[in-house]
């Protein structure tokens, strides 16, 4: 509670001084998506004027869509709808705003071709920061599935860059909640865990919010324009065997470790049909192969947690203590 008391006492501060100096009109394009939510969220938070670019909704949208549009127009969020296929209205949609977070799911991946065409012609953005949020695409390499998603987001930096365009690549590694979901169910308790490869491999664990409010501040600083920034906060660098131990302990339970070697993991990638394929090849990169930690940051690299410093970001720790009291939020919904 005393953590949670000086994150939001930060954020507090942080709205303070963002009232003194001229406010960023930030747009978040793919808003009502799972890490959309808290990019809003984090914006607010910050201070800034926020909108969010969502589909035109239709009769049979989905009801949880028109809740979340409620809750943003609620908050002051101004909504524009617009497919990304209408040039001029993008553009001018663009025009409005100074800072572009695209969160777009990975199957729009490459409709960011389109974003970057009329963001060029609108001329008037200080910052764009793709929807990446994952692996560091340019210093890494994965079994096809997987790699050919890397391989659309190293397509859009370099047609950014092309472009002349200013940005931002954030590496936020794994999303806590949804990897702490996906290994240990703390919704629907169960004694058998999967343990991919040898489970010793380290990856990165960073809550959704960290990632939201580190992406938001990256967006508007100037030391991160043109810039990667790494999301490796020390006290998220975790093995699966390592996540499994703590919430053992945590629990009192002893699980039932499953383990799938890399041949199995390999084999999956080769065989399964879309987009199960992919998952085994992320499964495969992240957790047995370790790329997540393959590679040393150097004084060059720009890691959130130390540029950052002062913001408490949540430990892995944290977020296991949070399924633990309150699992129902582990998946997170709307904010």
């Amino acid at each position: 509670m005393e953590d949670e008391k000086h994150k939001w006492l930060y954020i507090l501060q942080e709205r303070e001084a963002m009232a003194c100096d001229q406010r960023s009109k930030i747009l978040i394009m793919g808003a009502t998506g799972y890490l959309g939510k808290h990019m809003v969220q984090a914006s607010l938070s910050l201070g800034h004027s926020t909108f969010a670019l969502t589909r035109p909704l239709k009769p049979d949208t989905n009801p949880s869509k028109l809740q979340l549009h409620k809750h943003f127009q609620h908050l002051g969020v101004t909504i524009f709808q617009c497919e990304l296929d209408d040039h001029e209205k993008l553009v001018s949609v663009l025009r409005q705003v100074d800072v572009v977070i695209s969160t777009l799911a990975v199957p729009q991946l490459l409709d960011q071709l389109k974003v970057i065409t009329a963001l060029k012609e609108a001329g008037t953005i200080k910052r764009f920061v793709p929807s990446e949020f994952g692996n560091e695409a340019d210093r890494v390499r994965a079994l096809p599935p997987f790699e050919d998603v890397l391989e659309k987001k190293r397509k859009i930096r370099r047609a950014i860059e092309a472009a002349g365009l200013p940005y931002t690549y954030v590496s936020a590694n794994s999303l806590a909640s949804y990897f702490i979901d996906y290994f240990l169910h703390p919704k629907q308790p169960s004694d058998d865990v999967f343990v991919y490869g040898t489970g010793q491999a380290k990856a990165v664990f960073n809550h959704e919010e960290d990632v939201a409010i580190y992406t938001v501040k990256a967006a508007t600083d100037p030391r991160a324009v043109n810039r990667v920034v790494i999301c490796r906060p020390p006290d998220n660098i975790v093995s699966q065997l390592g996540l499994i131990s703590s919430w053992e302990e945590k629990t009192g339970r002893l699980l039932n470790k499953i383990h799938v070697s890399e041949e199995q993991i390999i084999n999956f990638s080769q065989t399964l049909l879309h987009p199960e394929n992919v998952r085994a090849a992320i499964l495969h990169n992240i957790f047995i192969k370790g790329d997540q930690m393959s590679f040393e940051l150097s004084g060059e690299d720009l890691e959130a947690s130390q540029l950052y410093s002062e913001y408490n970001y949540s430990s892995v720790d944290r977020v296991l203590d949070t399924c633990l009291v309150n699992p129902a939020e582990v998946k997170l919904t709307t904010f």
